[in-house]
């Protein structure tokens, strides 16, 4: 059955879909021998030998799902040309071939999923599938409603706008007449290099630390820095169709009950009844 190859390859556990049409666009991808570029290109993996970077494409191996609280001055990649600690060298015990799925800066730290289903990582990393990352982060000054609401709307960052997100105030750290330094809470459906950090660099207001507490329903605040685990079965099917757990809904609160009595209507003498 013919498939386009970024499928073939994310089904191998090679890469994530997107990554696979960059590999495609580099040249690193052959089908029985040729060199393909072109994006809409398909094969059959029953049948075509599929290679990328040299390394013939097998059967797929079996699909792991597993959480990492990323400490900071770690890599969120496969390996480091510098020779830096990798989220993969914190990853002991695992021999499937698995990978990031999306970045979080060296100096970021926070939750990090790694899998080998490209299928998934596609899902959790492309901002039209509604996955959203939250991050709490902690900015120099306290920055008025005003500027948030321009980070809210959308600012342009290096000739391109961001995409809407979600600002809340959490915390304030300051004491007498020192202003201190805010926490908030910042909700995002892209993730652009360093996004988080330029938007309020933008604003006068430099992040001083960053967090990144949930990746779509899934959080773990127990999960201690260099920790991991494997994802449930139904924390998978919530990433795989993007339903984050409903919030609950506020109470009512009930209509104040007016002390005043109505008066009366009042009727004029000798109007009928």
């Amino acid at each position: 059955m013919l498939e386009r190859l970024q499928k073939i390859i994310a089904h191998a556990g090679v890469a994530s879909r997107r990554e696979a049409e960059s590999m495609i666009r580099e040249g690193r991808v052959t089908v029985n021998g040729r060199v393909v570029t072109e994006l809409g290109t398909k094969a059959d993996p029953g049948h075509d030998h599929v290679k990328v970077d040299g390394k013939l494409l097998t059967r797929a191996e079996p699909h792991r799902y597993i959480l990492l609280y990323k400490p900071k001055e770690v890599m969120t990649t496969v390996e480091d040309p510098e020779g830096r600690r990798t989220v993969i060298d914190l990853v002991r015990g695992v021999r499937e071939r698995i990978y990031p799925v999306g970045r979080l800066d060296y100096h970021s730290e926070g939750l990090v999923l790694l899998t080998n289903d490209g299928e998934l990582a596609f899902k959790v990393s492309h901002p039209t599938h509604g996955s959203v990352k939250t991050y709490n982060v902690k900015v120099r000054g306290v920055p008025d409603e005003r500027l948030l609401d321009k980070l809210r709307r959308g600012i342009t960052l290096e000739g391109k706008r961001t995409l809407p997100c979600e600002i809340t105030r959490i915390k304030t750290t300051g004491r007498n007449n020192d202003e201190g330094n805010s926490w908030v809470e910042v909700r995002l459906r892209e993730g652009r290099t360093q996004q988080i950090r330029k938007m309020f660099q933008a604003l006068g207001h430099p992040v001083a630390k960053l967090k990144r507490v949930a990746i779509g329903p899934i959080s773990d605040p127990k999960l201690p820095p260099g920790g991991w685990r494997e994802l449930t079965k139904s924390e998978v099917k919530m990433l795989n169709t993007m339903k984050e757990p409903r919030p609950a809904k506020p109470r009512r609160s009930a209509r104040p009950v007016s002390r005043k009595k109505s008066a009366a209507p009042k009727t004029r003498r000798g109007a009928r009844r």
